[in-house]
């Protein structure tokens, strides 16, 4: 079988990688998410590979964290004193 280019890993790698920074998902979910066309893939034999890259960038927040006074107003009033 052909070995994937090196931006390309394995399932379960692509597990290994999510769990070393505390977030786990079973290869199936991640297949599925392959599969589904939320990450990009390819498929070599019977194995299936995804990007490391997207994979990473999983674990980098989406936008902005908000603290208390960007949350709704009154949601923390009875902190406040």
């Amino acid at each position: 079988m052909s070995k994937p280019p090196a931006d390309w890993i394995s399932l379960s790698e692509a597990a290994e990688l999510l769990a070393s920074s505390n977030v786990r998902f079973t290869t199936g979910t991640i297949g599925r998410w392959a599969r589904g066309g939320q990450l990009q893939s390819i498929k070599l034999g019977n194995k299936r590979f995804v990007r490391r890259a997207q994979v990473r960038s999983l674990l980098r927040p989406q936008g902005p964290a908000q603290g208390v006074e960007g949350q709704q107003p009154g949601l923390f009033e009875e902190l406040d004193g």
